[in-house]
């Protein structure tokens, strides 16, 4: 992928992995975030990437900053990201419209001003973005995202591609309502009890997997205004518990307000194969990479509960 590749909220899980995708294909990246912390993009980028990197500090909702970060660094691919979770819009829904909402409308219109340029627009909708009303203001925020997507193509002939991840877990994955699975294996990797607080059927993707599918959805030949469901294994708390193999973590019985079970056939279709791997080897995988990041003392245990 020979590109020049803006990614918004790159210091999120998500964005920090597609980061990692992108480098490894010998992409030129600039990060746009607000800052803060860099450990998820560091746990991402273990093992010297190949590209090239370049950090901004940024804010989506400052249209004109984001435009001379797309001008100075002649960008021509952008992977959108930036969001407040679930308990942030929760508890400032004014903010959570500014950054989920008008955010990504900044998004969409930089983008249509240099059509000439910027061949593709990928953004992070949501699971939460279903139901009829969705359950929680992100959820109606994120379906507002789509809804423009589609003005966007209509009225400007912008394309894009919107992808709805359902519960991503893994390394980087410490933040927002599903990070709950995550949390219970550090927990396991520390030795600490812990109790992911719902139960129910979820459908999982690895964080490396669903930074690498933003990344292959960039990479389609795509005209339109699309969303798709990421590709993953259909499981459950019990299971994902009974994975981790810990006698320590345990799991309330309430579910998830949303759907486990949801098509995922036009993402495979649109990047030519499914992205996810297998629930057994995702696990082990952050395990592993759990138990020596606790051990370097980069990733810290949650408090017993």
């Amino acid at each position: 992928m020979n590109s020049r590749c803006l990614v918004t909220g790159a210091l999120g899980a998500i964005g920090a992995w597609a980061v990692r995708s992108l480098l490894d294909r010998g992409s030129t990246v600039v990060t746009y975030d607000l800052g803060g912390s860099r450990h998820r993009l560091e746990i991402a980028l273990a093992g010297a990437p190949v590209g090239e990197l370049i950090e901004l500090q940024g804010d989506v909702t400052d249209l004109a900053a984001l435009e001379r970060a797309l001008d100075e660094h002649e960008i021509t691919t952008v992977l959108h990201l930036a969001a407040l979770q679930v308990p942030f819009v929760r508890a400032d829904p004014v903010l959570g419209a500014q950054v989920n909402v008008v955010g990504t409308v900044n998004v969409f219109e930089v983008v249509r001003r240099r059509a000439d340029r910027i061949g593709s627009l990928v953004y992070a909708s949501s699971i939460a973005a279903l139901g009829d009303p969705p359950s929680t203001l992100y959820g109606a925020f994120k379906r507002a995202n789509e809804h423009t997507a589609v003005r966007y193509f209509e009225d400007f002939g912008v394309s894009s591609v919107g992808l709805r991840p359902h519960t991503v877990y893994g390394p980087g994955r410490d933040q927002g309502l599903t990070s709950a699975p995550t949390t219970a294996m550090v927990a396991a990797a520390a030795g600490v009890s812990y109790t992911i607080p719902f139960g129910g059927p979820l459908k999982l993707q690895y964080a490396p997997d669903a930074g690498e599918a933003f990344v292959r959805a960039a990479e389609a030949d795509h005209r339109g205004a699309s969303v798709h469901h990421l590709d993953g294994p259909v499981t459950t708390v019990e299971e994902i518990v009974q994975l981790i193999g810990y006698s320590g973590i345990g799991w309330e019985p309430e579910p998830l307000p949303f759907p486990a079970e949801v098509d995922d056939s036009s993402f495979v279709a649109l990047v030519g194969g499914p992205v996810s791997r297998s629930l057994a080897d995702g696990v082990s995988d952050a395990l592993e990479r759990f138990r020596a990041l606790v051990a370097a003392g980069l990733v810290q245990a949650p408090n017993r509960t």
